[in-house]
C-alpha cells in the first residue's frame, strides 16, 4: 500500500542530485589517495586534497539530512536515506583518517600492495558512483545495481588478500630490523582495508534499499 501511494505522490528528486554529488567526492578522494600512495613530494598536497574532498562530502551530507527533515515526500524510506548518506560519508571519512595517519607518521614511501589496495579503492568509488546514479530508476536498473554490489564485494575480498600479503611482506622486510616501520606500515594497511570495508557497507545498503523498493 505504501508503494502505491508513493507512486502517486510527487517525489523530492533533489535527493538523487545530492547522492550523485556526494558520490563524486568519493572518486575525487580515492584519486587523491592513489596519488598519495605514489609517495615522494606529492604526499602533502595529496593529503590536502583528500581533506578538501572530505569537507565537500560533509557539506553534501548535511544538506541531505536537512532535506530529509524538510521534505514531505521522500523517494524511499527516510531511515534508509540517512543510513545511505551516512555510509557514503564514512567511506571518505576513512580516506581522511588514512591521510591523517600518513601525515602523523611522516610516511613518504609506500609498499606495492598498498598501491594495489588504492587501485581497488578507486575502482570501488567509480562503481559506487554508478550504483548511486541508478537509484532514481532502481526498479528498471535493479539487476545492474545488484551486479555492482557483487563486484564491490569481490573487490573487498581481493583487498583482504592484498592486506594479508602486504602485512606478511612487511613482516619479512622488517623482522630483523625496524620494528617501528612495521607498526606504521601495518597501521596504514589497516586504514586502507577499512576504506574498502566502508564501500562494501555502502553496496550492501544500496542492495537492501533495492530489495525493499522493487
Amino acid at each position: 500500500m505504501q508503494r502505491f501511494f508513493q507512486a502517486l505522490m510527487p517525489r523530492e528528486e533533489k535527493f538523487f542530485v545530492l547522492f550523485d554529488r556526494h558520490a563524486a567526492t568519493l572518486v575525487s578522494g580515492a584519486t587523491a589517495l592513489r596519488d598519495l600512495l605514489e609517495g615522494g613530494s606529492v604526499v602533502p598536497e595529496a593529503c590536502r586534497r583528500i581533506i578538501t574532498h572530505e569537507n565537500e562530502a560533509d557539506t553534501v551530507a548535511r544538506e541531505v539530512l536537512m532535506t530529509v527533515r524538510r521534505s514531505f515526500i521522500t523517494p524511499f524510506d527516510r531511515g534508509d536515506i540517512k543510513d545511505l548518506i551516512g555510509l557514503l560519508d564514512d567511506s571518505i571519512d576513512q580516506m581522511q583518517k588514512t591521510a591523517k595517519a600518513i601525515t602523523l607518521f611522516e610516511v613518504t614511501s609506500f609498499e606495492p600492495h598498498m598501491r594495489e589496495m588504492a587501485d581497488i579503492i578507486l575502482r570501488c568509488a567509480v562503481l559506487t558512483v554508478e550504483a548511486v546514479s541508478l537509484l532514481g530508476d532502481m526498479r528498471q536498473k535493479a539487476a545492474r545495481i545488484n551486479a555492482i554490489a557483487e563486484e564491490i564485494t569481490k573487490l573487498e575480498e581481493q583487498a583482504d588478500e592484498l592486506n594479508d600479503a602486504g602485512i606478511k611482506a612487511l613482516f619479512l622486510k622488517h623482522r630483523d630490523g625496524n620494528a617501528m616501520a612495521f607498526i606504521i606500515g601495518n597501521e596504514i594497511y589497516d586504514h586502507l582495508e577499512k576504506v574498502v570495508d566502508r564501500f562494501e557497507d555502502v553496496a550492501n545498503r544500496i542492495s537492501g534499499i533495492v530489495i525493499e523498493q522493487v
